[in-house]
């Protein structure tokens, strides 16, 4: 819901940053690669409960996640690049609340399991409609430099950051903030699926 306002304030910083990176000749696919490390950095801080290192290597993280797009762009966009970066992103979402079980089993396992398990049902109904939306022509105009449909909703990248920061904040309410954040994944599962089922309304006798 919020990404496309964080994009659109992020743009002018990151494209500097993608220029600076292209002239020292870093590619895109490094950039995801460093991205992805410094998260599973930002998991185990957060796992042997340094929350704030935890969260500040998680933001840069996502940094970097926004920085690999900005360097494509400025240089040849692969399918194999856009593979990688969900790949990664997806590892990365579901590592932090299993950092919190491992930092805390007793308080946080059956919270972070519920959450992982709403971040399926967004996950799947993310990709679903992407990959069927590729077969039948179809492109998003909300976010039309997106290596594949990005299909939006009430919990997107920007809102996770927030939950997750505010569990690195207040890691005792851990629990209550998942949970939480669980149910508005819920919503965004109903609401992909509705906007799924309308746009992909018309009969195509290859899907099935």
């Amino acid at each position: 819901m919020m990404d496309r306002w964080a994009i659109a304030r992020l743009r002018p910083g990151l494209e500097a940053g993608a220029r600076g990176l292209v002239r020292v000749g870093i590619g895109a696919d490094a950039v995801t690669w460093a991205g992805f490390a410094i998260g599973v950095a930002a998991a185990v801080c957060i796992a042997r409960q340094a929350f704030v290192p935890g969260m500040v290597l998680l933001l840069i993280s996502r940094l970097l996640d926004g920085l690999d797009g900005a360097v494509a762009r400025l240089t040849q966009p692969t399918y194999r690049g856009a593979f990688l970066d969900i790949s990664l992103d997806f590892v990365f979402y579901a590592s932090i609340p299993l950092a919190f079980a491992w930092a805390d089993p007793e308080r946080n396992a059956l919270a972070a399991a519920t959450l992982l398990a709403a971040f399926v049902g967004t996950g799947s109904t993310f990709l679903a409609f992407a990959v069927l939306a590729e077969r039948r022509g179809l492109s998003s105009v909300a976010y039309p430099n997106k290596g594949l449909y990005y299909l939006g909703g009430l919990t997107e990248a920007t809102e996770t950051l927030l939950a997750f920061a505010a569990m690195c904040l207040w890691p005792r309410a851990f629990p209550i903030i998942a949970a939480g954040f669980a149910c508005l994944c819920v919503l965004t599962v109903l609401t992909r699926l509705w906007a799924g089922w309308q746009l992909l309304a018309a009969p195509d006798s290859s899907s099935r």
